[in-house]
């Protein structure tokens, strides 16, 4: 592929691809046998780097909190995100690349049957501190009061710890931590829809944000999300479907 070499230059001002990767999200990454960074996202990040010619560097955190923080100053790239507002202010977003279904876990023996119950005062809702799911809730939940754990993998850990009412995250992990733990149920159905893109520094050059846009649609379109998420035996999410590109 031609790339113009200003564009080349703004993906990577430092001569490398630097692509932040958060373990936090088991869906899109996590550490294969040989404790490398594996997934989803890294699959992407490699495809990314060899189409524009790019030397990847891979830039990993265990919190989205500290993923969007490295690419919103700068030390990062490209990374991997929820899209959400809060980030939009320092983060240019793709559309979707993949959607993930937010849940609510309680115990066994909760009172809690349905989602619309949880928003209750004295209610007590533990989420991962800086993911999609605690900015999602910080601002639609009215009642509840929201604990933050240190990261996504530690919530269940802190909603026994704590003896809270309520545990928010990803769909598949509270699923994992449920049968790992045991005595404690899913509230049926989702609280929201996470929405993974791609996404860069938002001062970098325009043209290189809509190159972005391209790869991401083209990677849908093709199958590499799909086979890739089957190939990391990824269940339960889906592929997002095409979108217009944005206007930058």
């Amino acid at each position: 592929m031609d790339i113009l070499p200003e564009i080349r230059a703004a993906f990577a001002p430092t001569g490398r691809l630097r692509a932040s990767i958060n373990l936090g999200n088991p869906i899109l990454a996590g550490r294969n046998a040989a404790g490398e960074p594996a997934g989803v996202s890294i699959d992407l990040a490699r495809e990314f780097a060899r189409r524009i010619g790019l030397e990847l560097e891979l830039v990993v955190f265990d919190t989205a909190g500290k993923s969007v923080d490295a690419v919103t100053a700068e030390s990062a790239d490209i990374g991997f995100f929820a899209v959400d507002p809060v980030r939009g202010a320092g983060i240019r977003f793709t559309a979707p690349y993949v959607l993930i279904e937010g849940a609510y876990l309680v115990r066994q023996d909760s009172p809690l049957r349905e989602n619309d119950e949880v928003d209750r005062a004295g209610h007590r809702v533990v989420v991962g501190k800086g993911s999609a799911y605690d900015l999602y809730l910080t601002r639609e939940l009215k009642q509840a009061e929201i604990v933050r754990a240190p990261s996504s993998p530690a919530v269940v850990e802190t909603f026994l710890a704590q003896n809270l009412e309520v545990a928010a995250g990803v769909k598949q992990q509270l699923e994992a931590d449920a049968q790992r733990v045991g005595g404690v149920r899913l509230l049926p159905g989702r609280f929201m829809v996470i929405r993974q893109a791609m996404g860069l520094p938002k001062g970098r050059d325009a043209r290189a944000a809509a190159f972005l846009v391209a790869f991401v649609e083209d990677m849908k379109a093709s199958g590499f999300v799909a086979e890739a998420m089957k190939r990391h035996g990824i269940q339960g999410a889906s592929v997002a479907p095409p979108e217009a590109p944005p206007t930058f």
